[in-house]
Order: C-alpha cells, then sequence, then structure tokens
C-alpha cells in the first residue's frame, strides 16, 4: 500500500527541513492533537500512539542530507516504511512530501488507509508550523 501525502511549502532551506527532520525529538511537535504517548527510545527511535491505536516504533533507516529521510517500523507485527522527500523551491524556500508504504493484506489496508492519509496529512502539514 503506497500512500501520498499532499506537498508542502516551507520557507526554510532544504538543509534546514532536513535538519529538524532528522533530530526525531521534532517529531513530537508534528503529531496530530489525539497523541497519547510520544517517547524518544534512542537517538535514531522513538515511540508514538494516538488514541484508540497500539503503539508504534519508527526507526530512523536511512538518509540522504539534504533531501531524503526514511523512518521504518522498529519491530512489531507490521512492516512499513515514512519516507520524507525535500526538495528546492527557491532560494529559501523548500517542498516536503510523505510517503507511506507498507505491505498489508487488502483487508488490513481497506482498514488503515484513512487514519494513515490523515496521520501522514497531518504531520506534513504541521512542518511548516513547526520549524
Amino acid at each position: 500500500m503506497n500512500l501520498e501525502s499532499p506537498k508542502v511549502e516551507v520557507q526554510k532551506t532544504p538543509q534546514d527541513v532536513f535538519d529538524f527532520l532528522s533530530n526525531i525529538k521534532n517529531f513530537e511537535s508534528l503529531m496530530p492533537d489525539n497523541i497519547s504517548k510520544f517517547e524518544v527510545l534512542e537517538d535514531d527511535t522513538f515511540l508514538f500512539a494516538l488514541k484508540g491505536m497500539p503503539e508504534i516504533v519508527l526507526k530512523k533507516k536511512s538518509v540522504e542530507a539534504p533531501n531524503k529521510i526514511v523512518l521504518g517500523a522498529g519491530g512489531g507485527k507490521i512492516d512499513f516504511t515514512l519516507t520524507g522527500n525535500i526538495s528546492a523551491k527557491e532560494e529559501n524556500s523548500s517542498e516536503v512530501q510523505l510517503l507511506f508504504d507498507g505491505d498489508f493484506n487488502p483487508m488490513m489496508a481497506m482498514m488503515i488507509k484513512g487514519p494513515i492519509t490523515k496521520f501522514i496529512e497531518t504531520l506534513v502539514n504541521s512542518i511548516p508550523k513547526a520549524i
């Protein structure tokens, strides 16, 4: 299952956006209002939970400064990645898009498509305000 967030413009350079997203502690400021738990486990790993949902662990898998950050499932039964693509738009402006890629059976995909789409849209729309 592949989902794409809308692209958002950020009035910062790609390097500034990359540096912000590289610090996983900053993801707490991007989370939706219904977050019930956020905990940094290691320098590259954090755990979060939304009300009524199981805890999810995300781990930084790879980086390509200043254009790409890939986070992946840090354990559990579900394997997925969340990729942040950052591109230069103008001199001090960037465009950011989040891509979710997971391997789910059709029934599971149908159940989680809506909530995950809303979640990645919330994250990406929070980036310009948080930086």
